[in-house]
Protein backbone atom coordinates (compact mmCIF):
# COMPACT_ATOMS: atom_id res chain seq x y z
CA UNK A 1 0.00 0.00 0.00
CA UNK A 2 1.27 3.86 -0.90
CA UNK A 3 2.17 5.58 2.13
CA UNK A 4 -0.25 8.50 2.29
CA UNK A 5 1.84 11.91 1.84
CA UNK A 6 1.11 15.25 3.20
CA UNK A 7 1.87 18.48 2.24
CA UNK A 8 2.39 21.53 4.97
CA UNK A 9 3.27 24.84 4.41
CA UNK A 10 2.00 28.24 6.16
CA UNK A 11 2.39 32.06 6.50
CA UNK A 12 4.75 32.95 9.22
CA UNK A 13 7.47 30.91 7.40
CA UNK A 14 9.46 27.60 7.34
CA UNK A 15 11.31 28.51 10.95
CA UNK A 16 7.83 29.22 12.43
CA UNK A 17 7.09 27.06 15.88
CA UNK A 18 3.39 26.67 14.82
CA UNK A 19 4.90 24.81 11.39
CA UNK A 20 7.39 22.63 12.79
CA UNK A 21 4.63 21.51 15.76
CA UNK A 22 2.21 20.76 13.17
CA UNK A 23 4.84 18.67 10.75
CA UNK A 24 5.49 16.62 14.32
CA UNK A 25 1.31 15.87 14.41
CA UNK A 26 1.11 14.64 10.85
CA UNK A 27 4.65 12.35 10.98
CA UNK A 28 2.09 9.31 12.19
CA UNK A 29 -0.30 10.13 9.11
CA UNK A 30 2.37 9.38 6.40
CA UNK A 31 5.41 10.86 4.54
CA UNK A 32 5.33 15.08 5.76
CA UNK A 33 6.94 17.39 3.22
CA UNK A 34 7.01 20.98 4.01
CA UNK A 35 7.03 23.72 1.63
CA UNK A 36 6.74 27.20 3.06
CA UNK A 37 8.12 30.76 2.89
CA UNK A 38 11.18 31.82 3.88
CA UNK A 39 10.16 34.40 5.83
CA UNK A 40 6.39 35.91 7.05
CA UNK A 41 4.00 36.24 4.90
CA UNK A 42 0.95 36.76 6.77
CA UNK A 43 -1.99 38.84 5.24
CA UNK A 44 -0.59 37.80 2.08
CA UNK A 45 -3.89 36.25 1.07
CA UNK A 46 -4.24 34.16 -1.99
CA UNK A 47 -1.40 36.02 -4.29
CA UNK A 48 0.26 34.13 -6.47
CA UNK A 49 4.00 35.62 -7.92
CA UNK A 50 3.03 35.62 -11.76
CA UNK A 51 5.70 37.98 -12.57
CA UNK A 52 8.39 37.47 -9.94
CA UNK A 53 11.01 34.56 -10.58
CA UNK A 54 10.71 32.20 -7.44
CA UNK A 55 13.46 30.37 -5.82
CA UNK A 56 13.20 27.65 -3.24
CA UNK A 57 15.82 26.16 -0.94
CA UNK A 58 15.85 22.92 0.72
CA UNK A 59 16.86 23.59 4.33
CA UNK A 60 16.36 19.96 5.74
CA UNK A 61 14.79 16.43 4.18
CA UNK A 62 12.27 17.26 2.71
CA UNK A 63 11.53 20.96 4.02
CA UNK A 64 12.10 23.63 1.51
CA UNK A 65 12.09 27.67 1.67
CA UNK A 66 10.38 29.54 -0.61
CA UNK A 67 10.84 33.31 -1.47
CA UNK A 68 7.10 33.50 -2.56
CA UNK A 69 3.60 33.50 -1.17
CA UNK A 70 1.67 30.74 0.65
CA UNK A 71 0.04 30.26 -2.51
CA UNK A 72 3.29 30.15 -4.58
CA UNK A 73 4.24 27.26 -1.70
CA UNK A 74 1.17 25.36 -2.14
CA UNK A 75 1.40 25.47 -6.02
CA UNK A 76 5.13 24.79 -5.95
CA UNK A 77 4.47 21.84 -3.84
CA UNK A 78 1.63 20.04 -5.73
CA UNK A 79 2.96 20.39 -9.38
CA UNK A 80 6.55 20.11 -8.78
CA UNK A 81 8.13 18.87 -5.03
CA UNK A 82 6.02 16.16 -4.43
CA UNK A 83 6.06 14.52 -7.82
CA UNK A 84 1.82 13.30 -7.31
CA UNK A 85 -0.64 14.93 -5.33
CA UNK A 86 -0.75 14.13 -2.14
CA UNK A 87 -3.18 12.90 -0.15
CA UNK A 88 -3.66 15.92 2.40
CA UNK A 89 -2.73 19.30 2.90
CA UNK A 90 -2.79 21.62 5.49
CA UNK A 91 -1.58 24.85 6.79
CA UNK A 92 -0.38 26.71 9.86
CA UNK A 93 -0.69 26.52 13.17
CA UNK A 94 -0.77 30.25 12.48
CA UNK A 95 0.48 32.36 15.03
CA UNK A 96 -3.01 34.17 15.61
CA UNK A 97 -6.64 33.78 14.53
CA UNK A 98 -8.20 33.70 11.28
CA UNK A 99 -11.60 33.84 12.04
CA UNK A 100 -14.81 34.77 9.85
CA UNK A 101 -13.91 37.39 7.56
CA UNK A 102 -10.09 37.01 8.30
CA UNK A 103 -10.26 34.01 6.03
CA UNK A 104 -10.18 36.28 2.62
CA UNK A 105 -6.67 37.88 4.07
CA UNK A 106 -5.30 34.94 5.55
CA UNK A 107 -2.12 33.47 3.82
CA UNK A 108 -2.92 30.44 5.74
CA UNK A 109 -6.10 29.39 4.84
CA UNK A 110 -5.11 30.44 0.82
CA UNK A 111 -2.25 27.51 0.77
CA UNK A 112 -5.10 25.22 2.46
CA UNK A 113 -7.56 26.88 -0.83
CA UNK A 114 -4.90 26.64 -3.45
CA UNK A 115 -4.80 22.71 -2.47
CA UNK A 116 -8.64 22.49 -2.54
CA UNK A 117 -8.76 23.75 -6.16
CA UNK A 118 -6.60 21.20 -7.25
CA UNK A 119 -8.94 18.34 -5.93
CA UNK A 120 -6.39 17.46 -2.96
CA UNK A 121 -8.32 17.29 1.20
CA UNK A 122 -7.07 20.34 2.92
CA UNK A 123 -7.14 22.01 6.85
CA UNK A 124 -5.84 25.17 7.89
CA UNK A 125 -5.00 25.41 11.90
CA UNK A 126 -4.57 28.99 13.84
CA UNK A 127 -3.88 29.65 17.17
CA UNK A 128 -5.41 33.01 19.06
CA UNK A 129 -3.15 34.79 21.12
CA UNK A 130 -2.10 35.40 23.46
CA UNK A 131 -1.51 32.13 25.16
CA UNK A 132 1.78 31.10 26.68
CA UNK A 133 2.72 28.42 24.37
CA UNK A 134 5.23 26.30 26.00
CA UNK A 135 4.44 22.75 24.24
CA UNK A 136 2.50 22.99 20.88
CA UNK A 137 1.21 19.05 22.25
CA UNK A 138 -2.45 19.63 22.45
CA UNK A 139 -3.15 21.50 19.72
CA UNK A 140 -0.77 19.07 17.24
CA UNK A 141 -2.79 16.30 19.00
CA UNK A 142 -5.99 17.50 17.89
CA UNK A 143 -4.56 18.19 14.29
CA UNK A 144 -3.65 14.98 14.02
CA UNK A 145 -7.31 13.93 14.94
CA UNK A 146 -8.61 15.70 12.74
CA UNK A 147 -6.53 14.96 9.88
CA UNK A 148 -6.69 11.33 10.62
CA UNK A 149 -10.89 12.06 10.18
CA UNK A 150 -10.24 13.82 6.41
CA UNK A 151 -8.42 11.54 5.37
CA UNK A 152 -10.29 8.61 5.90
CA UNK A 153 -13.64 10.22 5.30
CA UNK A 154 -12.77 13.06 2.40
CA UNK A 155 -14.31 16.37 2.02
CA UNK A 156 -17.27 17.57 -0.16
CA UNK A 157 -15.55 19.09 -3.58
CA UNK A 158 -13.98 22.55 -3.07
CA UNK A 159 -14.35 22.36 0.69
CA UNK A 160 -12.06 22.83 3.48
CA UNK A 161 -11.66 23.13 6.99
CA UNK A 162 -10.44 26.43 8.85
CA UNK A 163 -9.90 25.23 12.41
CA UNK A 164 -8.84 27.64 15.34
CA UNK A 165 -7.71 27.24 18.78
CA UNK A 166 -9.03 29.14 21.60
CA UNK A 167 -6.68 30.62 24.21
CA UNK A 168 -7.38 27.80 27.04
CA UNK A 169 -7.34 24.42 24.68
CA UNK A 170 -9.60 21.99 25.89
CA UNK A 171 -9.74 19.05 23.15
CA UNK A 172 -13.05 17.88 23.83
CA UNK A 173 -14.65 21.12 23.78
CA UNK A 174 -14.99 22.09 19.51
CA UNK A 175 -17.83 23.41 17.83
CA UNK A 176 -19.13 23.27 13.97
CA UNK A 177 -19.54 27.07 13.21
CA UNK A 178 -19.69 29.16 10.33
CA UNK A 179 -17.75 32.29 9.51
CA UNK A 180 -18.64 34.87 11.33
CA UNK A 181 -17.13 38.77 10.96
CA UNK A 182 -15.39 40.52 12.99
CA UNK A 183 -15.16 44.30 13.20
CA UNK A 184 -11.28 46.47 13.33
CA UNK A 185 -10.33 50.22 13.84
CA UNK A 186 -10.06 51.52 10.95
CA UNK A 187 -6.47 52.77 11.46
CA UNK A 188 -4.32 54.83 8.81
CA UNK A 189 -0.90 56.23 10.90
CA UNK A 190 1.16 58.34 8.68
CA UNK A 191 4.71 58.72 9.49
CA UNK A 192 8.03 60.45 8.37
CA UNK A 193 10.96 58.44 7.53
CA UNK A 194 14.73 60.16 7.95
CA UNK A 195 14.25 62.58 4.36
CA UNK A 196 10.80 63.82 5.11
CA UNK A 197 8.72 61.53 3.10
CA UNK A 198 5.58 60.02 4.37
CA UNK A 199 4.95 56.41 4.83
CA UNK A 200 1.85 54.61 5.83
CA UNK A 201 0.32 51.76 8.49
CA UNK A 202 -2.81 50.62 7.93
CA UNK A 203 -5.36 48.09 9.66
CA UNK A 204 -6.14 48.50 13.27
CA UNK A 205 -6.61 46.40 16.71
CA UNK A 206 -10.12 44.29 16.75
CA UNK A 207 -12.90 45.79 18.15
CA UNK A 208 -15.22 42.88 18.70
CA UNK A 209 -17.76 40.94 16.47
CA UNK A 210 -21.07 40.77 15.46
CA UNK A 211 -22.89 38.44 17.85
CA UNK A 212 -24.88 35.47 16.10
CA UNK A 213 -24.77 32.10 18.06
CA UNK A 214 -23.16 29.09 16.19
CA UNK A 215 -20.52 31.57 14.46
CA UNK A 216 -17.01 30.83 14.78
CA UNK A 217 -16.38 34.08 17.02
CA UNK A 218 -18.86 33.23 19.02
CA UNK A 219 -17.77 29.65 19.39
CA UNK A 220 -13.91 31.04 20.02
CA UNK A 221 -15.40 33.45 22.49
CA UNK A 222 -17.13 30.91 24.62
CA UNK A 223 -14.30 29.06 24.66
CA UNK A 224 -14.39 25.92 21.86
CA UNK A 225 -12.24 25.11 19.37
CA UNK A 226 -13.93 25.92 15.59
CA UNK A 227 -14.22 23.89 12.74
CA UNK A 228 -16.26 26.06 9.49
CA UNK A 229 -16.20 24.41 6.64
CA UNK A 230 -15.57 26.92 3.93
CA UNK A 231 -16.29 26.59 -0.18
CA UNK A 232 -14.88 27.74 -2.67
CA UNK A 233 -17.58 29.03 -4.63
CA UNK A 234 -17.86 32.42 -3.87
CA UNK A 235 -21.57 32.78 -6.01
CA UNK A 236 -24.47 34.66 -4.14
CA UNK A 237 -26.99 31.95 -5.45
CA UNK A 238 -30.08 33.95 -4.18
CA UNK A 239 -28.88 36.88 -5.53
CA UNK A 240 -27.63 35.83 -8.83
CA UNK A 241 -31.39 34.63 -9.40
CA UNK A 242 -32.64 38.12 -8.38
CA UNK A 243 -30.13 40.45 -10.44
CA UNK A 244 -31.25 38.03 -12.73
CA UNK A 245 -34.97 39.13 -12.94
CA UNK A 246 -34.38 42.54 -12.91
CA UNK A 247 -31.39 42.34 -15.75
CA UNK A 248 -34.24 43.55 -18.23
CA UNK A 249 -34.03 46.74 -16.31
CA UNK A 250 -30.11 47.63 -16.31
Amino acid sequence: MTEKLILISNDDGVTSPGLIALAKAMQPLGKVVVVAPDRERSAASHSISLSTPLRMQQVQPDWYAVDGTPTDCAYLGIHHVLGRRPDLMVSGINLGANLGNDVTYSGTVSAAMEATLFGVPSIAFSQIKPRALTSWDDTGAFATRVARWVMETGLPKDTLINVNFPPIFDGDKYAWTFLGKRRYGEQVDMRLDPRGRKYYWIGGDEIGHEDKVGSDVNAIADGFITLSPVHMDLTHYEALKSLKDKAARI
